[in-house]
């Protein structure tokens, strides 16, 4: 029986123990404050100060570009964060810092999620929907800014560059470029006197004359489109006022000449059996 209770206390102390060792463990580091990873936020400080303004009140094109800087100021943040968040996991992992460091870098990733759900919540206050893009927009003057200090810094740098090395850079002579003028206005008046003068030498288009009919008969006239003529004579390109031809005096010269036609036939078969 004591061989049984022995490890069973044993394993009883043990646990105790830690238990008292977290506990007082746990109670010194939650009073304990970590130096912060980021210094203080003046772009925070200076848009609270402009927001609490009363007398005279601070313009919105103001507090919107302290705005603005602010998010600049967070962005720069996250980025610092994202590119040493790895380099101290790593090196928490070997043993070359402590806790406090890494600490300190949690503590600033939590500060700055409420900063920007703060900066989000501030900026839709101003225009709604403006706390999406946001960052966006300050990303981007970030970018501008960096640029315009780089082509600032060309001429200092070309200096440093020719005091290091000794030599002068040569300098091109670009010829300037002039302005090309497009005008959009009436034609010359010589080139309507010079097309005036061409259409009035122009011949002028030769008119057909009708051709006569050989068997008597008029044919006739030939529009470009066939014309329907009506009952009573009248078509689309009948004159007011004319009056046309009946059908009866349209056939007569018809009859006459079949008739006639006819006529000289029985003429001829008759001299023929006459001969016989």
């Amino acid at each position: 029986m004591a061989s049984v209770l022995v490890p069973v206390l044993y394993i009883a102390i043990v646990i105790s123990s830690l238990l008292v060792f977290s506990h007082f463990y746990r109670k010194r580091t939650a009073g304990k404050r970590y130096e912060p990873y980021f210094p203080s936020h003046p772009e925070r400080n200076i848009y609270v100060t402009l927001l609490q303004r009363t007398d005279p009140p601070a313009n919105e094109a103001l507090l919107k570009a302290a705005l603005i800087r602010r998010a600049m100021a967070d962005v720069g943040r996250v980025m610092r964060l994202r590119e040493d968040k790895p380099a101290l996991q790593n090196l928490l992992q070997k043993g070359s810092i402590g806790d406090d460091l890494w600490n300190s870098l949690l503590a600033a990733e939590k500060e700055l999620e409420a900063e920007i759900m703060e900066v989000v919540a501030e900026a839709n206050t101003f225009v709604e929907g403006w706390g999406s893009i946001i960052f966006q927009t300050a990303n981007e003057v970030i970018a501008n800014e960096k640029m315009r200090s780089v082509l600032e810094d060309t001429v200092a740098a070309r200096a440093r560059k020719e005091q290091k090395y000794g030599k002068q850079a040569k300098t091109l002579d670009i010829p300037a470029i002039l302005p090309v003028t497009v005008m959009h206005g009436p034609p010359a008046p010589q080139q309507n006197a010079a097309q005036n003068a061409s259409a009035k030498n122009a011949p002028a288009p030769a008119s057909v004359a009708p051709s006569k009919p050989t068997n008597g008969l008029t044919s006739p006239p030939t529009t470009r489109s066939e014309s329907v003529v009506s009952s009573d004579g009248e078509g689309p390109n009948t004159p007011a006022g004319s009056v046309s031809q009946s059908p009866s005096k349209s056939v007569r010269p018809i009859l006459s000449s079949v008739a006639s036609d006819f006529n000289l036939v029985n003429q001829s078969a008759k001299k023929g059996k006459k001969r016989k």
